[in-house]
């Protein structure tokens, strides 16, 4: 404003130029500040709009800090972090986003819980290593709550990584991947890092508006044999049962394709779920949503799309929903009778069964005999195993000495492979009902159901 002041000034003091000429200059002056006013005006009300800059390169010093209206970019120019307002809110968050697709999506969030109500956040270094989100009255409301670093530094990596590290050592102190909020993104861990305890796992916004802690989380179960569940609260609603070799058994679709490649890493220290992609051009995020399912999009990053392609999700039929036939019983989203019992079972409560309410289930026409040898195995195919979260499993073993394990134990219900890859390797067996069976058109394993002899139809062996 001041250098409005001085020009005007100018012309003002120039008497010889005469008093017409004067009101033409201060005229024409106010004409362009009148004409300026309502931008300078908007900078002062909305910083977002008038600073919306990144500082210098991807990185934050002690000496730097992150205003409102600022941004971080990794290097590779893929990622953005900064401040946000979900759709409809005026609360403000700092998040990351993917920079260079014309959709803003959101893929962490740092404050979920804790808003700042105007635009006065600063995110910065602390002296004792930590990063940390101040609101306009100095006070912490999000930090990476980390033990001391000599000289940190925090960056946001080409992979939408946020990584405070030690810049002498490069030592990292904290990550933003091992405190994922709803999507889980390429190089990303989901599961436990079981020398720290440190279990990674995505968990729901409240809704489309609102990126707070919501009702559904997608996890890593580590109870007997590892599996992936989605929970409403305390209650599965999904379960993806274990990996196979090649994919969850219950998701056949994760089968080998162009664009992704998945892995299951489980060993003394780690274990969890992770993709990448052997694709560059295309860009991929697993998110769970406010309503429960669990996505998979795509985007090619050369179309500039509006949106994102829908590439799978879950739980998508009657048949994901978890124990939806009950005990033993089979569920078949192809069959007209989506719940079906296998041979030598019967429905426990038939006319809720045919009444399409399988919840129920099963059980057996004849119990077998353990004893005398009284009983055989049926060969189910294309089948989702059952619930693992109580199985027992051996990997080293093969599929006859698995079967011989099961014949051991009175206990035992059915045995499976572990591992459908090079013919089917390791052994599963269960001991207990069969909970949260399913049938595929194709995809699924064999499954070996032990029953009395005479409901197979077959001579005692």
């Amino acid at each position: 404003m001041k250098k409005w002041g001085r020009i005007i000034s100018t012309h003002q003091s120039y008497k010889v130029k005469g008093q017409v000429e004067f009101e033409v200059e201060t005229k024409n002056m106010r004409k362009i500040y009148g004409c300026l006013q309502p931008f300078l005006l908007s900078c002062f009300a909305s910083l977002a709009f008038c600073s919306s800059r990144s500082i210098a390169g991807d990185t934050i010093t002690l000496n730097q800090s992150v205003t409102d209206g600022k941004t971080l970019v990794s290097s590779g120019g893929t990622f953005e972090l900064g401040f946000f307002s979900p759709n409809n809110s005026n609360n403000r968050y700092v998040g990351i986003w993917y920079k260079r697709i014309p959709v803003q999506t959101i893929v962490w969030v740092a404050n979920r819980n804790d808003p700042i109500t105007d635009s006065s956040g600063v995110l910065k270094l602390s002296k004792d290593g930590n990063l940390v989100l101040l609101n306009r009255l100095e006070t912490v409301v999000w930090s990476t709550n980390v033990s001391k670093g000599e000289n940190p530094v925090a960056q946001l990596l080409d992979s939408g990584n946020l990584v405070v590290r030690d810049d002498d050592t490069n030592l990292s102190l904290w990550q933003s991947f091992d405190h994922p909020t709803h999507t889980l993104l390429p190089g990303m861990k989901l599961g436990w890092n079981l020398k720290t305890g440190l279990n990674r796992f995505l968990t729901s916004w409240k809704n489309h508006d609102d990126p707070s802690t919501g009702s559904f989380t997608f996890g890593v179960d580590r109870r007997g044999y590892p599996q992936a569940f989605i929970w409403n609260g305390k209650g599965i609603e999904y379960r993806s049962g274990p990996w196979n070799g090649l994919q969850f058994s219950a998701v056949p679709e994760m089968g080998p394709n162009y664009i992704l490649n998945f892995s299951f890493t489980s060993t003394a220290d780690e274990l969890y779920y992770s993709f990448s992609l052997k694709n560059d051009s295309y860009l991929s995020r697993l998110t769970m949503t406010s309503s429960g399912k669990l996505w998979r999009f795509l985007m090619m990053e050369d179309e500039k799309s509006e949106s994102w392609s829908r590439f799978w999700f879950a739980p998508k039929d009657q048949c994901d929903s978890y124990e939806a036939c009950g005990p033993y019983g089979i569920c078949n989203a192809s069959a007209s009778l989506v719940c079906q019992c296998p041979t030598g079972f019967k429905p426990r409560d038939p006319q809720n069964w045919y009444l399409r309410d399988g919840s129920g289930g099963c059980v057996r026409k004849t119990e077998f005999g353990c004893q005398n040898g009284d009983y055989g195995f049926l060969k189910l195919q294309d089948m989702k195993v059952p619930d693992t979260s109580q199985a027992f499993v051996n990997e080293s073993m093969s599929l006859q000495e698995c079967e011989a394990a099961c014949r051991r134990n009175c206990s035992c219900t059915a045995y499976a492979n572990s591992k459908v890859t090079e013919g089917g390797t390791g052994c599963l067996y269960w001991t207990s009902e069969l909970i949260d069976l399913r049938v595929y058109t194709e995809g699924g394993q064999y499954l070996y159901l032990r029953m009395a002899a005479t409901d197979l139809g077959k001579m005692k062996f």
